[in-house]
């Protein structure tokens, strides 16, 4: 009697146990799951304005949705137009956060009046001068040096947009810079010029590299010679200084300057500044 009634006492301690056991690990469970996962942190939705030379915006239509998958929370504006304009418009009070000309003159002009920070200036990558020309016509126009021979000449304006300032320099160390200016349309931007030798108002044009392989309706003459240009064609880009959005800015510019945006440069023939 002992013996069985030992028995029939230990068989529901036993098994009250084994329900506590497993009650404790539902809730153990249960509770871990509740635990919010702290591994991914969270980002505000920022926007930022990137004023950039008219020559990178095919380029960049490409580069910010790629940013943008990267860093969703992060959305870009572009604004395009000559370098000369946007630095003038900064200079006026463009909100942008992140500026990149297509000439080291006007991002030294923002550095020097303190509007661009000047540890974040990088120049990031280069381009050439090219001559062109309506894609099927003929001209007797070979090159820089016989320019003058034809009858309208598009090139942009010196006193704003880097390709006629590399033009003008060009020109004038070739010595025909007299002669061409007396032809010359001159252009608000390169993008202006390009589009006028393509829709044949203009016999020839100077432009970037990158500009004339994206259109169809150009052929290039020549590239400008070598020794008719002071210094390489670098385009720099750097954060504005009265941003409030660096951070965001900082990881657009690493991202251009990453093997994936480099490699979308090239693709529209820029080469990255060594």
């Amino acid at each position: 009697m002992k013996k069985e009634g030992i028995l029939t006492f230990g068989r529901p301690l036993a098994l009250f146990a084994l329900m506590s056991l497993a009650a404790a690990q539902l809730f153990a469970g249960g509770k871990s799951e509740a635990v919010p996962n702290k591994a991914e942190p969270e980002h505000q939705p920022v926007t930022i304005l990137v004023a950039a030379a008219a020559s990178l915006q095919y380029s960049y239509q490409e580069l910010i949705p790629l940013f943008q998958e990267q860093y969703p929370w992060i959305t870009v504006d572009g604004t395009y137009d000559s370098s000369g304009k946007l630095q003038t418009q900064i200079e006026q009070g463009l909100e942008a956060d992140v500026f990149m000309s297509a000439a080291m003159t006007q991002m030294n002009n923002l550095v020097k009046g303190g509007l661009v920070a000047a540890d974040s200036v990088k120049p990031l990558l280069e381009n050439k001068i090219v001559l062109i020309k309506p894609a099927g016509t003929v001209t007797p126009v070979t090159g820089f040096e016989n320019c003058a021979q034809a009858k309208i000449i598009a090139l942009g304006d010196p006193a704003s947009v880097p390709a006629g300032q590399y033009a003008k320099e060009a020109f004038t160390s070739l010595g025909n810079w007299d002669a061409v200016s007396a032809r010359a349309s001159f252009g608000t931007n390169v993008t202006e010029v390009l589009n006028w030798v393509g829709e044949g108002s203009a016999e020839v044009g100077v432009v970037y590299a990158t500009d004339a392989a994206t259109s169809k309706k150009v052929e290039i003459i020549a590239e400008a010679p070598a020794g008719s240009l002071s210094a390489k064609v670098l385009y720099p880009i750097g954060i504005v200084n009265a941003s409030a959005k660096k951070d965001a800015a900082k990881l657009f510019m690493d991202f251009l300057a990453s093997p994936d945006g480099l490699a979308i440069f090239l693709k529209y023939g820029f080469a990255g500044n060594k």
